[in-house]
């Protein structure tokens, strides 16, 4: 069964508010990694290079978590279970200008490294928690 984020929290995805994702590590431990991210109405999306930590714990392990903070509130958040719903380069390099623009107020992601891979996360919400 999917969670729906609701109405009211949306609003986090078009503020300049950072997700926290949790990954699951090899071992089992969590891992947990600030992400810059937004919605599509289904999906929350994140974004990261190939073969980082994050991007090898969700290609083995689809169950993810995610808060997003008010940061205008810190007390008002959104707390979200879920699983890795598409993996793909396909957009990702769109993608991350669009958070690029979100997030920095600029056209061009400026960190790509040479080689650099983006690959595109879709997270399907199933487990949805608010505060505040």
């Amino acid at each position: 069964m999917a969670g729906t984020i609701p109405e009211n929290y949306r609003d986090l995805f078009t503020k300049k508010a950072f997700g926290h994702l949790a990954t699951v590590m090899p071992d089992g431990s969590p891992q947990v990694t600030p992400v810059w991210c937004d919605y599509d109405g289904t999906h929350i999306r994140v974004n990261t290079a190939k073969g980082r930590v994050k991007d090898k714990n969700m290609r083995r392990n689809k169950k993810v978590a995610i808060t997003i903070s008010d940061p205008e509130n810190s007390y008002r958040y959104l707390a979200v279970r879920g699983g890795v719903a598409e993996i793909t380069e396909q957009g990702a390099d769109a993608h991350i200008d669009l958070l690029t623009k979100k997030y920095l107020g600029k056209e061009k992601y400026p960190y790509r490294q040479p080689g650099e891979i983006r690959v595109l996360y879709k997270i399907r919400p199933e487990r949805v928690s608010t505060m505040g």
